[in-house]
């Protein structure tokens, strides 16, 4: 049996390892792995070329990737005023902030794992004008890129989409890591997240795909099973300061992971992915390394990561399982997708 803790440097939190929890008995729901063939276009899908949102907007007949002003946004730069609250002790203001809708492609049953590595690559290059665009107007004072993928993460349209929320406040993850990042080199002088990657070069048993400017892994202090950063080598503060070579590479490194996480059940593998960028409030994220995080919620096939007691309640994670068990895991999935091995 296995009882540790890990301490989890970006966050500055412990996280629990019990890795022999993973095969306790389990008697409640159990989530579908089967797949069901997919069309590429889908005449409802509000998603898809040519058909009409619900705000009566129709999609133009786009023939690579979409991106447009979500119509159902969580927050708006026309947001109205609120009302006051009833106690001094409470605050209360606009949401203002852009959110927007990005389609990988007209095809409806083409996920980001498939597509094509210079498709992968324009993507990239699309969420650099975006972070560019969003993070230069002044009201802007972080933008969020994200993916949620799979019903097991409530996705409520499967067209392969990413959101961005551009937000008039610095989601609190990423505030918290570029404090922690900031004093760390102010303190000893070195890049926290370059010193991650040292680490686990060092280890070798995390790590998942590796070229000269990208880098792979599942990270030693893991919160979920299948949690894994993928990363520039060297260190800047957002996606826009990748260079050519670095595009390049950080898309190949992105497809192999994907590619890997779909070979490791011969399913869609669902996750969370989130680009983790320096705020756009002019402060300064000199030690801010860019990256992006994965948080898968299934622990087995069909088995979620349920937060609990410990996670919510207490606010630290109890992971079921080994980070070196799970990175051997993905290291040993093939390359080529399941879907294309004959």
């Amino acid at each position: 049996m296995t009882w540790e803790e890990r301490w989890h440097p970006l966050r500055e939190e412990w996280v629990i390892v019990a890795a022999h929890r993973q095969n306790r008995p389990w008697s409640g729901e159990t989530l579908a792995s089967e797949e069901k063939a997919v069309p590429e276009y889908v005449p409802d899908c509000y998603l898809c070329p040519r058909n009409q949102r619900v705000s009566g907007k129709s999609n133009p007949d786009y023939k690579d990737i979409f991106v447009f002003d979500n119509d159902h946004p969580s927050v708006a730069m026309d947001a109205p005023e609120n009302e006051i609250p009833s106690s001094e002790i409470y605050r209360s203001r606009p949401a203002q902030g852009i959110a927007r809708v990005v389609c990988y492609s007209p095809k409806h049953n083409l996920t980001l794992t498939e597509l094509e590595p210079f498709e992968i690559e324009n993507l990239l290059r699309v969420w650099q004008a975006q972070y560019l665009d969003l993070g230069n107007r002044p009201e802007i004072k972080h933008v969020l890129i994200f993916e949620n993928k799979g019903e097991a993460v409530g996705v409520s349209n499967p067209h392969p989409h990413c959101q961005i929320y551009a937000n008039n406040f610095v989601f609190k993850t990423i505030e918290n890591e570029a404090r922690i990042c900031q004093k760390y080199f102010a303190e000893t002088g070195k890049v926290l997240f370059q010193e991650i990657i040292r680490a686990e070069q060092l280890d070798g048993r995390r790590i998942i795909a590796e070229t000269d400017t990208a880098i792979a892994f599942l990270p030693y202090f893991a919160r979920y099973a299948y949690e894994v950063f993928v990363a520039p080598k060297a260190t800047h503060a957002s996606i826009a300061d990748l260079s050519n070579e670095e595009i390049a590479d950080f898309a190949k490194v992105l497809k192999t992971v994907l590619v890997k996480f779909d070979n490791l059940w011969k399913i869609e593998f669902p996750y969370v992915m989130v680009l983790h960028q320096a705020p756009t409030d002019d402060g300064d994220y000199s030690a801010f390394h860019f990256h992006i995080e994965f948080h898968p919620p299934l622990r087995k096939p069909n088995l979620l990561k349920y937060l609990a007691g410990p996670e919510i309640g207490g606010g630290n994670f109890l992971s079921d399982t080994a980070p070196e068990e799970k990175a051997a895991e993905l290291k040993a999935q093939s390359e080529i997708h399941y879907k294309y091995i004959f």
